[in-house]
């Protein structure tokens, strides 16, 4: 049984959004730190829910860890991305119009659920991140992400995401039918930058169907 976690929302109510995003922060973050990225996307019609994970980590080992490892802390981590999707289906936005959208540890989460969960989503954003697991991993995952938009941005150096990693979650993304934009910036530290903003600020508008 998943204990129940506290969810922080800015933007639109839910009842009267145009699309809603899933904010996940990264090891030692907070709910409210991923929240600064919702102003920085300049979409105020947009309900944002930012999760916070149990004593501000997702999981306790690397990403690159043996996924048994990282349990059962994953698959709860993964429930509590799942039950704020269902709590946005509830509220009648649909998983076409959300994004999934993390960054580091929450970032990994973020791609992890949307490949287990594979169907048509508004997008997903993994920024310093890569699917879970260690190296030869079977990424035999159902379903197909459908045209689903996602953006996967990393330094070459990352000291926490080797860049092959995203390389291959790229690969497997597109393997299930997501359009992939991968942005590889040399020499970065382990942040987000204004490239990767932009990127985000594209996705959101082609979900809110403006154009410039």
């Amino acid at each position: 049984m998943t204990a129940k976690i506290r969810v922080v929302a800015s933007g639109a109510p839910l009842d009267g959004a145009r699309a809603a995003m899933v904010l996940l922060h990264g090891r030692g973050g907070s709910a409210e730190d991923i929240l600064a990225l919702a102003d920085a996307l300049e979409a105020p019609d947009l309900a944002y829910l930012a999760p916070q994970a149990p004593g501000g980590t997702w999981y306790p080992l690397s990403f690159l860890a043996p996924i048994a490892e990282n349990e059962p802390s994953l698959s709860n981590a993964l429930a509590a991305v799942g039950a704020v999707v269902d709590a946005i289906a509830q509220a009648g936005i649909g998983p076409e119009h959300v994004v999934l959208a993390g960054f580091s540890q929450g970032g990994c989460l973020a791609l992890e659920y949307v490949a287990r969960n594979a169907r048509s989503y508004g997008g997903v954003v993994g920024l310093s991140a890569g699917l879970i697991g260690p190296p030869g991993t079977p990424r035999t995952y159902a379903g197909s992400l459908a045209g689903t938009p996602a953006i996967l941005g990393c330094s070459d150096i990352d000291g926490h995401i080797p860049e092959w990693r995203v390389h291959e979650s790229t690969e497997v993304l597109r393997g299930l039918g997501a359009e992939v934009t991968e942005r590889i910036y040399p020499g970065m530290g382990h942040t987000i930058n204004d490239d990767e903003i932009a990127l985000m600020r594209q996705l959101v508008e082609g979900l809110r169907g403006v154009t410039s």
